[in-house]
């Protein structure tokens, strides 16, 4: 399930961060790839070592866990710190998929789902598309500014080459408290169910079976 998620930022809150990287130190992505995706990866990350970039991952990361649709969607058990990476002219990340496992020790994390943050205007770059692969073809996604794309981790991805312009985007990795990407599904469809039937409804008898079905169905197959 690939899932679009409009104004996950605002334009003042985008417009603010750009202004902070504009001003920020980028190193080679190729540093935080994995050992095959590393030679596919020409792309910059924002320095570990910036202060005011840990302030807008931070930033990000709030916005993010607070988003209602990325909560019923993806029932975040764990999320990794976000990264920022930004494509300049001729910067491109080829096809890949993400690491099953992020983290060491005891922060170690199965990644689920991954999630792309769009942090350009798309009008101010040419190329850069996000491409998703599945089983029904290729998925182009070129997303405003401030808009998500949430998709399984375990898709091949890359980004097209950036022609003109910068691509600046956040991205980090989810791993859900519902592991079956179907449940996953299931439970999503009906949460948008509920929703809409409270909005039209109220909070009838029939909100509260469905309500009550879907903690049921967290408690069955929820991977705690």
């Amino acid at each position: 399930m690939i899932i679009c998620i409009n104004q996950v930022l605002s334009s003042t809150e985008i417009e603010t961060i750009r202004a902070t990287l504009d001003s920020e130190s980028f190193v080679d992505g190729r540093t935080t790839a994995g050992r095959y995706a590393r030679d596919v990866k020409q792309n910059q990350q924002l320095s570990s070592q910036s202060q005011a970039g840990s302030d807008v991952k931070g930033a990000i990361a709030q916005a993010l866990q607070k988003h209602p649709l990325i909560q019923i969607a993806a029932r975040p058990k764990t999320m990794r710190p976000v990264m920022i990476s930004r494509y300049q002219a001729g910067m491109t990340y080829g096809s890949h998929v993400d690491n099953a496992l992020m983290g060491n020790g005891s922060s170690i994390m199965r990644t689920d789902l991954s999630l792309t943050l769009f942090l350009s205007d798309p009008s101010s770059y040419k190329g850069g598309e996000l491409v998703i692969e599945s089983h029904q073809g290729e998925q182009d996604l070129k997303l405003d500014a401030g808009a998500a794309v949430l998709y399984p981790s375990s898709t091949l991805h890359r980004v097209e080459p950036v022609t003109e312009g910068v691509r600046f985007a956040a991205v980090t990795w989810i791993q859900s408290f519902i592991r079956d990407p179907n449940q996953r599904e299931i439970l999503f469809d009906l949460d948008t169910i509920r929703q809409t039937l409270f909005e039209q409804q109220g909070k009838s008898h029939e909100f509260d079976l469905l309500a009550k079905s879907i903690s049921n169905l967290l408690r069955l197959w929820s991977d705690v």
